[in-house]
């Protein structure tokens, strides 16, 4: 059964069409997963145009561990989104990049992201007000 969102511009119902990312057995649930995760967020944006080293990814990614970052860089290369090339040098030189398909997500991670920073101030004074005691309340 497919579910229908009404969005101003359309796009969600007419993918849709395609699979139901709100049924629990949608594939691209786990791709979304990916993309969406504490980590695959912040290195789509880190990533942007740029090609780095493991070690440079981790440095730009502040606070990822290399287990964590090893894992996300892996999921997003299984779902086409990272390119990895290793270079046969001693030692090992391993490069990451965006394919083009993750290029065009990580587009899309940054319009989030610049959205989020915009409106940062009202969305902290909401948080802040909904989180407040109430006067008289016990």
């Amino acid at each position: 059964m497919m579910t229908e969102i009404h969005t101003p511009t359309g796009v969600l119902a007419t993918r849709m069409q395609r699979g139901d990312v709100l049924d629990p057995n949608c594939p691209s649930r786990t791709v979304l997963k990916h993309l969406t995760s504490r980590w695959g967020v912040l290195v789509l944006l880190a990533l942007g145009q740029e090609t780095l080293r493991f070690s440079q990814l981790r440095r730009k990614v502040g606070g990822v561990s290399e287990k964590m970052l090893a894992q996300t860089l892996g999921l997003l290369e299984e779902d086409g989104l990272v390119v990895r090339r290793s270079l046969p040098v001693v030692p090992p030189h391993v490069e990451y990049r965006l394919s083009e398909p993750g290029r065009e997500v990580s587009l899309k991670v940054a319009a989030l992201t610049d959205w989020i920073e915009d409106h940062l101030p009202s969305i902290l004074l909401l948080a802040r007000a909904l989180h407040k005691p109430q006067a008289g309340a016990d």
